[in-house]
């Protein structure tokens, strides 16, 4: 009776799976901060898309970890670069064709200084250059549509993204390819492992000046605005326990598809109250799912989803 009456309902499909793929052969190596979460050579990870197939997910987030980095973050958009390689891989695989492919569109992984954007320095202090980030951050997105991506998702908060890359998209006969904006990214505690994970810390400041004040509510309801009036075809929000009543307050006021991130850290901290015996893993990571989906997303990018799917069935 309980469950003929539920309100919220989660399934496996609304799940997305986050891959980290890096250069190499048979390289499955696990993050230290993150419990179960790999870097994994491309036939690694084509083993975790067929998994994630079987499990009935609904998509995958492909993150890149190039060999080598620069100033420009050139690995982000060459055509040969990691993640290029890696949708081209994924979408030879049969058993894939079930699985929503998006590509994370942002430079921090693939730059020297770990900013999501161009920096220029001056002694002690930096300023992060818009409109040479946008440049680079739609052809990023032209580069990984041609690849295979079926969204492209950019994460990077220049302002400006979203128009170009529709732009950059439609000129490379990429139409019909969406855009799923992280419109409202939050300057996060939370990231801290994922920046394990993907190496791509900043080497100087922080991304305070780029990424949105946690204490600002409306501010983020005129980032998700604007991104919308560009051609935002999708949302993403990020994190997502820590920030439950900013998706709820999106949820009210647009009426675009929307998802959101369970983090790293929340993913983490999680797993340490589990390895303690502090909590009990598998309620826990169901009812942490559920307050998302409550609070009005949609689908949710989350590294609980291979886990959580097992359990949902």
């Amino acid at each position: 009776m309980r469950s003929l009456v539920r309100e919220t309902h989660l399934q496996p499909s609304a799940l997305i799976y986050p891959l980290f793929l890096c250069e190499g052969t048979g390289v499955r190596r696990e993050i230290t901060s993150m419990p179960g979460v790999f870097n994994l050579s491309i036939d690694e990870a084509i083993k975790e898309v067929e998994a994630c197939a079987a499990l009935g997910i609904g998509g995958l987030l492909l993150f890149g970890i190039p060999d080598t980095k620069d100033e420009l973050g050139t690995g982000a958009y060459a055509s040969d670069g990691i993640v290029q390689r890696g949708l081209r891989a994924i979408k030879a695989v049969r058993s894939a064709e079930s699985l929503v492919v998006i590509a994370d569109v942002c430079l921090c992984e693939y730059t020297s200084h770990g900013h999501c954007g161009m920096v220029q320095r001056d002694g002690d202090h930096f300023q992060v250059e818009n409109d040479s980030s946008v440049a680079l951050l739609a052809k990023t997105a032209a580069s990984l549509a041609e690849a295979g991506a079926d969204i492209v998702a950019p994460s990077d908060m220049m302002d400006g993204r979203v128009a170009a890359m529709r732009v950059a998209l439609d000129e490379t006969g990429k139409q019909n390819t969406p855009i799923l904006s992280y419109a409202s990214k939050f300057a996060s505690a939370f990231y801290g492992p994922f920046r394990d994970a993907a190496d791509s810390a900043p080497q100087f400041g922080d991304r305070r000046t780029y990424q949105m004040d946690g204490a600002n509510l409306r501010e983020a309801m005129r980032e998700i605005e604007q991104d919308i009036a560009e051609g935002a075809d999708m949302l993403l929000m990020k994190p997502a326990m820590p920030y439950l009543d900013v998706i709820r307050e999106a949820r009210n006021r647009f009426d675009l598809p929307m998802g959101a991130y369970q983090v790293s850290g929340e993913y983490s901290m999680l797993h340490a109250a589990f390895q303690r015996g502090w909590l009990e893993p598998e309620r826990a990571m169901i009812e942490s799912l559920l307050s998302i989906r409550r609070a009005g997303a949609d689908f949710i990018v989350t590294y609980f989803a291979k886990d959580a799917a097992k359990v949902l069935g």
